[in-house]
């Protein structure tokens, strides 16, 4: 089986494009979140069309995860991983989980806030500058191992690109359909929380490698069994109240628990079970 495998991928040399074809759909993906984000000056005083807008942007940058993560696996199944592959997959993940977010923070807060001046204006740009400069950060920190053949782990050294990109989209979806947070107060602080997930992005806090965690259940009865139980709540939360409340508190769980964790480990309250490396994919 393998055998014809093989022999499949010598005759079609075009399936080693794949992956990076894959790549691609994820820096389009980005791309479109940013113009549907600009799209948001043309309804300065609708408020409502604004948050739909906003939350279709965020939405693209879920959307582009997708494609993320078959990137990779495309890659190992066909073998078809290079430098050229990882350059690219780095500068895709820039555009997508680097820029889109910080316009999408920058935009919401000078359209929804009514922010008119430069003097109010600035702060929320140098912010939002402080995320997309630390994700840059971490992308070319995680390029340099890859190149090193840095091994692979269990857990992140930092909040992942992904991760961090996730907390701000789900929020913003939340907000646009939900009235427990009302869209203006999200504003007022999102610049800071992106500031802070742009620092924890460049930290050396272990956060635990979600995709890696998911694969494992298969042989983990206690993990599938937690993972069971999370789809669970979801599908309740769904039907009781909002569909997206529950990623919304998952994801950010996920944030805020990796502070609590190392400050905990720190502390000798928790033992540190796995090393954890710069790898970012």
């Amino acid at each position: 089986m393998k055998q014809r495998f093989k022999n499949m991928l010598e005759r079609n040399r075009w399936i080693k494009g794949v992956p990076n074809s894959l790549t691609l759909c994820n820096s389009l993906c980005g791309f479109a979140s940013i113009l549907i984000t600009l799209q948001a000056y043309k309804y300065g005083d609708d408020t409502n069309k604004m948050a739909l807008i906003f939350a279709l942007s965020a939405a693209m940058i879920l959307f582009a995860m997708v494609f993320d993560a078959l990137d990779g696996f495309a890659a190992r199944l066909l073998n078809a991983g290079s430098m050229h592959g990882l350059q690219m997959d780095s500068l895709a993940d820039m555009t997508t989980f680097g820029v889109a977010p910080a316009t999408l923070v920058a935009v919401m807060a000078h359209n929804v806030d009514h922010l008119d001046t430069l003097r109010e204006y600035v702060p929320i740009c140098m912010l939002c500058a402080v995320y997309l400069g630390c994700a840059a950060l971490r992308l070319a920190t995680y390029n340099v191992h890859a190149m090193l053949e840095k091994k692979s782990s269990e857990k992140f050294s930092g909040l992942p690109s992904p991760g961090a990109a996730a907390a701000i989209c789900v929020l913003v979806i939340f907000s646009a359909y939900s009235d427990l947070l009302p869209n203006a107060r999200l504003i007022r602080y999102m610049p800071f929380y992106a500031a802070l997930l742009g620092i924890l992005m460049v930290s050396k806090i272990p956060y635990m490698h979600f995709a890696k965690w998911i694969v494992s259940t298969k042989r983990n009865k206690r993990r599938l069994f937690f993972l069971i139980l999370l789809f669970a709540a979801w599908i309740a939360s769904g039907f009781l109240y909002n569909w997206y409340a529950f990623p919304t508190l998952v994801v950010n769980i996920y944030v805020v628990w990796g502070p609590i964790a190392y400050l905990a480990v720190k502390l000798g309250l928790l033992q540190a079970r796995v090393e954890f490396t710069q790898e970012n994919d």
